[in-house]
């Protein structure tokens, strides 16, 4: 690859890093040192933003530093490679598993109010937390116990899953159970949030306090919607990174340098994304 586009790769991982930890840092602050946006579900949201902190703070240096330094290859049979690929893996699948059911979360919270607190108690939020976390360290052992395996990717400069021919149907139920179920869930769910707030502000909606009521305009609705529909740029974000794997995997050629790496980089700046489209929707 052209020293330029490794520089470039390199910049944008940097910014993505710091744009990372910073984001993180700051939801976990305003749900740390705010009370009353402390619930029984806050470990939901705590689980996706620290596993984007930690992609923040391993994953996306690890590939600018490989870039920027022209480190080529790693050994990997390797510890720092399979613990490397294992951690990819693992935080990006608990990032994205936590984000739904706090979208869940959120639009049983909006949709069925009444019945929201015997939905979600504290115990039952416990259950699914520790199932997504289950889940997401089976899907990352499964690499390191013949299914596919954890490489170097000197095109990517990451270690990350890379999978054969073999392993071509196994590639596309994890793809749809792990990654696009969960992401087409979200973005569904948020798009039936929009519908109701729509429907509720052609109504006319009034809130009131001890002294009077107001109304409440419908451009109030539909700005806070459209600030929930953003979760689809997750999608956006996945979709190039599926697409590489999905070519590499059934027709077992490398796919170009550039958009290997461009795909890398897109599907590591949504943990950037999350915590600042997680604080508008507070």
């Amino acid at each position: 690859m052209v020293d330029a586009v490794r520089t470039l790769y390199a910049i944008l991982m940097v910014l993505s890093s710091v744009a990372s930890v910073c984001g993180n840092l700051l939801l976990l602050l305003v749900l740390l040192l705010n009370k009353d946006l402390r619930s029984d579900t806050l470990g939901l949201t705590l689980s996706f933003s620290l596993s984007d902190l930690a992609l923040g703070l391993s994953t996306i240096p690890f590939g600018a530093h490989n870039s920027l330094f022209r480190s080529d290859s790693y050994p990997s049979e390797g510890t720092l490679c399979q613990g490397s690929g294992f951690l990819f893996l693992l935080l990006q699948t608990s990032s994205i598993h936590s984000l739904s059911w706090a979208t869940i979360d959120k639009f049983t919270e909006i949709c069925f109010a009444l019945s929201y607190r015997s939905i979600w108690t504290a115990g039952r939020s416990r259950v699914v937390l520790v199932l997504v976390w289950l889940f997401c360290l089976v899907s990352a052992a499964l690499p390191l116990l013949g299914f596919g395996s954890y490489a170097y990717s000197e095109t990517r400069f990451l270690c990350c899953p890379r999978f054969g021919r073999d392993d071509r149907y196994f590639v596309v139920l994890w793809m749809a159970a792990g990654i696009v179920a969960p992401i087409l869930t979200m973005c569904s769910l948020y798009g039936y949030i929009v519908y109701v707030a729509r429907k509720q502000a052609r109504r006319g909606t009034f809130m009131c306090n001890d002294q009077h009521c107001f109304y409440v305009p419908a451009n109030n609705y539909l700005r806070s919607s459209i600030v929930m529909v953003s979760t689809s740029c997750l999608l956006v974000c996945w979709l190039p990174y599926i697409s590489v794997c999905l070519y590499e995997t059934f027709s077992g050629n490398q796919s170009p340098p550039v958009a290997s790496a461009f795909s890398a980089w897109l599907v590591l700046t949504s943990a950037a994304l999350n915590p600042w489209i997680t604080c508008m929707m507070q």
